[in-house]
């Protein structure tokens, strides 16, 4: 569990100090330059996913809840609907003029999900931080950032290349599921 933690505080930290700490991004820019401190924020943010996949295979899990078969449909309805997210963050799509951190939104809603279907202590921990992180993320950014001018649509047409390309998200990420937790869907 441990690791699981420490892959939360290191994942969290690093994303956070923008919003949070911009004195010391604007430090760790200046001493390594743009590049430097991109390729230094991805080895941080590829080291915290896997402490959190390490800790998660490691930890042994003690059920602290269970709730209903039914939420599964849910939890299933809510991946879906995270997957469109997810896409329409990096497109011009009338999503973003309501949901103004698509992304965000996307990873909140993906661990809320886990949390309705996982009850085990190891599941608490990693979603529960993970949803936390979400909002304290999307709170700081606003804050830094301030009111936004609309976003800029085009037509139609990009809303339905979300919706597919956030269906085929969902779908592979159903299909890689057992492969990437070992937790078989069904």
């Amino acid at each position: 569990m441990a690791l699981i933690v420490l892959g939360l505080i290191l994942w969290s930290a690093v994303h956070l100090m923008p919003s949070a700490a911009p004195g010391i991004k604007a430090k760790w820019i200046g001493a390594l330059g743009k590049g430097g401190y991109r390729a230094t924020f991805s080895l941080l943010i590829i080291a915290a996913i896997v402490l959190m996949v390490m800790g998660w295979r490691y930890a042994l899990p003690t059920y602290l809840y269970t709730l209903s078969e039914q939420i599964h449909l849910a939890t299933i309805g809510i991946m879906a609907f995270a997957a469109v997210l997810f896409v329409a963050a990096k497109l011009p799509t009338r999503i973003k003029r309501i949901i103004r951190h698509p992304q965000l939104t996307a990873v909140a809603l993906w661990a809320l999900a886990h949390l309705l279907a996982n009850g085990d202590s190891r599941s608490v921990v990693l979603f529960g931080g993970m949803l936390v992180w979400s909002v304290l993320e999307m709170f700081l950014i606003n804050r830094r950032e301030g009111s936004r001018p609309p976003t800029p649509v085009t037509g139609f047409a990009i809303e339905i290349v979300v919706l597919a390309l956030g269906g085929a998200l969902f779908i592979g990420l159903m299909i890689a599921h057992p492969y990437l937790s070992g937790i078989t869907l069904g």
